[in-house]
């Protein structure tokens, strides 16, 4: 069993979402040519990683721009698979949007929007793309000791509604208000909600709870006021928010008159904390937390019974001989009334790891560098690189297990500690085994000759 046979024979099962075999062995070369590819992922650099930098490359362009595929839906079988590394009741799944820059002028769905690197002190702009991406949180610490691992299962395209300009009539600024309240970045988290789990149910996991965790820039009324059934969201709160509970009995109010913020919870020395024990870093740590039920957001939920968590400052030190720092603390609403706050807080402490995904995507694969102008298909060829990425971190898993094995190559000195691969060690053990193993290779026509081959395509 090796990483390459795990991949070929996930990505087997992208064959139907292409309409000829022929678009499918290209969709399958050109993802495992931008997983291998050295230096910028341009689309003639992913062509060169298999022999065809001396082929006419317009039938490779026309695969994202004539081509007729739903890109969705190669995450379906990666999901498919996935679902045995989650057997709890409940399952969470990461949801955050994404900036990839550009640098054309001619790419509609490009814009300028705000550069998350910005220091605090000076806003910055960059123009890029946007996208809505969504990560299944595997917990991989209930087998070994190591994190969970997050696997792409949503990558979608959001584009922002265009102002019209100065010289357009009323009823394009009326078209224009009303475009902006339905296609939003709220609305796109609302809609892939549902798809998500409709996706679930398709895969067998209709028995299963999914729970939507994000930042607090998805805590508000659009995303709280449509959850899907057998869905929860999990969101980080503002720690200004005005809650209340119910209103007395006979009482003709709905909200109860006296207002609390989740702040105030934390510093009421009223309310007991509890603790837990959460995997995070490495190794299981006591969390403290309080939990206060059924409690109404008037402005954010609506008449949605919620449940504040509030988690308590985790100290930490930079060194042993350091004094004690602490975090800030974090306040979290959910829909879930009913399941147990470990689980809960488990799946907001995995949150982090879509972090880790955007930063191997973009800094190790190089997601959205493809220099593509067509409306058709900018959107396409980022979902398939990340599609790839998401079939390489499964078929890791399938081959070698949650731990980093002797399969891998030997980590330096300063990194001896690593208990799992990580996307590099996985993509270092593709190009050798690509080389090894050139049989596998064959079907579609991924000429890897020398091991000099896939080097070549830094040049």
């Amino acid at each position: 069993m090796s990483l390459l046979s795990e991949f070929l024979a996930i990505t087997a099962d992208w064959r139907p979402v292409f309409p000829q075999q022929r678009t499918f062995v290209r969709g399958v070369r050109q993802a495992l040519g931008s997983l291998i590819c050295l230096g910028r992922r341009c689309l003639t650099r992913i062509l060169w990683t298999n022999g065809g930098q001396h082929s006419s490359w317009s039938a490779e362009y026309f695969l994202h721009s004539r081509c007729q595929w739903e890109p969705q839906e190669l995450f379906r079988p990666i999901l498919k698979s996935a679902l045995a590394y989650c057997p709890q009741r409940l399952v969470g799944v990461a949801l955050d949007d994404t900036k990839l820059r550009k640098t054309g002028r001619s790419i509609q769905q490009a814009f300028y929007q705000r550069d998350p690197m910005s220091p605090p002190f000076h806003l910055n702009l960059v123009l890029g793309l946007r996208f809505l991406q969504a990560s299944l949180l595997v917990p991989l610490h209930r087998n070994a000791p190591v994190g969970s691992r997050a696997l792409p299962i949503r990558f979608q395209e959001v584009s922002r509604v265009k102002r019209p300009g100065k010289k357009a009539s009323d009823a394009e600024k009326k078209q224009y208000r009303e475009a902006v309240k339905t296609k939003n970045l709220s609305r796109s988290f609302v809609e892939m909600g549902k798809q998500l789990r409709q996706e679930l149910d398709k895969v067998g996991g209709n028995k299963k709870i999914l729970v939507l965790t994000a930042d607090g820039s998805f805590c508000n009324r659009t995303c709280f006021g449509e959850i899907p059934e057998r869905s929860a969201l999990l969101a980080r709160a503002r720690k200004d928010a005005k809650l209340c509970f119910h209103a007395e009995v006979g009482s003709r109010r709905f909200y109860g008159a006296e207002k609390f913020t989740p702040e105030q919870v934390r510093k009421d020395e009223g309310r007991q904390w509890k603790t837990t024990k959460i995997f995070y870093g490495g190794k299981r740590r006591t969390i403290r937390y309080k939990e206060v039920a059924d409690v109404y957001w008037q402005r954010g939920a609506g008449k949605r019974p919620l449940r504040l968590i509030v988690v308590a400052p985790t100290p930490y030190r930079k060194s042993q001989s350091k004094k004690l720092y602490y975090r800030d603390p974090a306040y979290l609403l959910t829909s879930d009334l009913r399941n147990s706050a470990k689980q809960l807080l488990q799946i907001y402490f995995d949150r982090w790891q879509i972090e880790v995904n955007h930063r191997e995507e973009k800094d190790t694969l190089g997601v959205g560098q493809a220099q593509l102008w067509n409306v058709t298909s900018v959107p396409k060829q980022p979902v398939l690189a990340v599609a790839a990425y998401s079939a390489l971190l499964l078929a890791s898993l399938r081959a070698f297990g949650v731990e980093r094995g002797s399969a891998y190559a030997e980590l330096p000195k300063w990194r001896r500690n690593a208990r799992r691969p990580s996307c590099l060690d996985l993509v270092t053990l593709l190009r050798k085994e690509m080389v090894q193993q050139p049989n596998l290779l064959e079907p579609f026509a991924f000429e890897v000759t020398e091991p000099g081959m896939v080097r070549a395509a830094a040049a």
